[in-house]
């Protein structure tokens, strides 16, 4: 009998040794990233942040089931250059990619998709690229040419051959991004799948589906719809203006042959791309209106306030195809038990303008275009819920992305990871200040180059180049930045502050703006 106990006692160890192993190995098990971006959706726009305008039950399931990101912020509000800031962790002067009109991205340089890849990731990009260069670091990636177009658009493919594909294209974004799920990775390797959408970007174009919608809805202009400017050049400067810049017939579609836009070509175009059956549907919806607008032909503020209600049913109908398609990847992810071993991130590369001070578009440093909403849905093993308010920035997403997977975080990355904020921690060195840089001048709305930092509760900002002035904002008691401070007596001792953080931050990040303004691009 005692013959048999070495016997019984290695099968006991080798049973307890599998176990152990097994536990190891799911311990190590790697997490998935899928991380949709979308072009112009400002937190207003999602009933997760705000109520007053429409309801995205699938964006709010990712805040309800997980984290809502309340302080989060761009570093240069811009589509290029916030890719950029996204993918590299790195200010617009550490990634050399400052603005939509002179530069190219640099693909040869370190992204976080790269790093990933290296670390056994499967990667891939669907939708959106916007960096004029062609994708590197990916295993799989598709993009539109530039912004893309909402109808039938054309797709650039790893052949480097353009084709077209039938139908809109955020179902389209969503049906490709399935579909290399479903079929195109290697189930073995944890996967990072960035889904970039070219919705919400102007000029709205709604699925045939949703044209109806939100027709009914009237919408209070915003109190500082006619702001006047006073005390603020450079805002007074812009071409943003719905009242004066939002062209007639390319944003709000009021297409006749006997009258005439700036944009009114490119339109066309827009609408050439469409099939017979959906230039069908959109001439029967658009052709009443345009017919009651000429007949009516309202002007000053009745034109004013006709103007930004069909932008913001324009908007909010783009808004209802990408909240239904989130949906559908939620439901596909659901489906095939990825949900629990997936970070699901939700963002758009900045904010916009809603009619605060007038406007559409972003650039400035102004909150509704340096925030940008932020949500996630974190994987097992974090059990944070509801809000986070500590600051961030997109800058952060690389170097969280990269420690999820548990790769080595570069130290030349400006961001920081976000995974002890997804934790629970409240980490005390937590960042008080962002740094903010914007340099597309000249180029469409003439927003002036500007650079500035903002606190929790103070913000300060620089116009220069061919304009020198600064602006102070107090939030806490001016949170719509009417009232610029700068040059007050009583200010001046937290305008040496901000300063000298300002100061701090451009040697942190090595910005050569602090240098001279005539290198403010290098």
């Amino acid at each position: 009998m005692n013959k048999l106990y070495p016997l019984a006692g290695m099968v006991t160890l080798s049973a307890v040794t599998t176990a152990c192993q097994q536990a190891d190995k799911q311990e190590k098990k790697q997490y998935n990233i899928v991380y949709i971006m979308t072009d112009d959706h400002t937190a207003q726009m999602m009933s997760c942040y705000d109520t007053r305008y429409m309801e995205t039950p699938n964006l709010d399931r990712i805040a309800n089931e997980g984290v809502r990101f309340t302080n989060s912020f761009v570093a240069n509000s811009l589509s290029g250059p916030s890719r950029a800031c996204m993918l590299t962790g790195k200010h617009s002067c550490g990634n050399k990619f400052y603005d939509n009109t002179t530069c190219v991205f640099d693909s040869a340089q370190q992204t976080f998709p790269k790093l990933l890849r290296k670390a056994g990731y499967q990667t891939a990009i669907i939708g959106k690229w916007h960096l004029e260069s062609l994708p590197s670091g990916f295993d799989y990636w598709e993009i539109v040419p530039g912004q893309g177009d909402y109808y039938n658009p054309n797709f650039i493919t790893q052949d480097n051959d353009t084709i077209q594909k039938h139908g809109y294209i955020t179902n389209i974004i969503t049906d490709d991004a399935i579909d290399w799920l479903e079929h195109k990775r290697d189930e073995k390797k944890p996967f990072c799948l960035m889904i970039h959408h070219k919705a919400i970007h102007r000029n709205w174009m709604a699925d045939t589906c949703n044209l109806a919608l939100y027709e009914d809805k009237t919408f209070p202009l915003p109190d500082n719809f006619f702001d006047d400017y006073e005390g603020r050049e450079a805002a007074a400067a812009q071409e943003m203006s719905i009242v004066k810049d939002m062209d007639m017939i390319y944003d709000l579609k009021m297409l006749r042959p006997d009258k005439d836009s700036r944009l009114k070509s490119v339109y066309e175009s827009f609408l050439g791309r469409l099939d017979s059956a959906q230039r069908a549907a959109w001439d029967k919806f658009y052709g009443p209106i345009i017919d009651d607008f000429y007949k009516k032909n309202p002007q000053g503020k009745e034109l004013a306030n006709w103007k930004f209600q069909r932008y913001m049913r324009d908007y909010m109908k783009t808004v209802k195809s990408l909240d239904d398609n989130v949906g559908r990847v939620l439901d596909y992810l659901k489906e095939k038990g990825l949900l629990e071993n997936t970070l699901i991130v939700y963002t758009s590369d900045q904010g916009f303008y809603m009619g605060e001070h007038g406007w559409f578009d972003k650039r400035f440093m102004y909150e509704e275009s340096m925030h940008t909403p932020l949500i996630m849905r974190l994987p097992e093993g974090f059990t944070r819920k509801g809000d986070i308010t500590e600051m961030v920035q997109n800058i952060d997403y690389a170097p969280t992305f990269l420690e999820l997977a548990g790769v080595e975080v570069p130290s030349d990355m400006h961001g920081v990871s976000l995974l002890p904020l997804l934790k629970g921690e409240h980490p005390k060195d937590w960042r008080k200040a962002l740094y903010y840089h914007f340099y597309e001048y000249p180029a469409e709305h003439m927003v002036k180059r500007h650079y500035g930092v903002r606190t929790d509760r103070y913000k300060l900002i620089h116009f220069y180049n061919d304009i020198d002035t600064w602006e102070l904002y107090d939030l806490q008691e001016d949170p719509h930045e009417m009232h610029n401070l700068y040059g007050q007596k009583e200010y001046e001792g937290i305008v040496t502050e901000l300063k000298a953080e300002m100061a701090k931050l451009q040697e942190q990040y090595n910005d050569p703006v602090r240098f001279s303004p005539d290198r403010d691009k290098e």
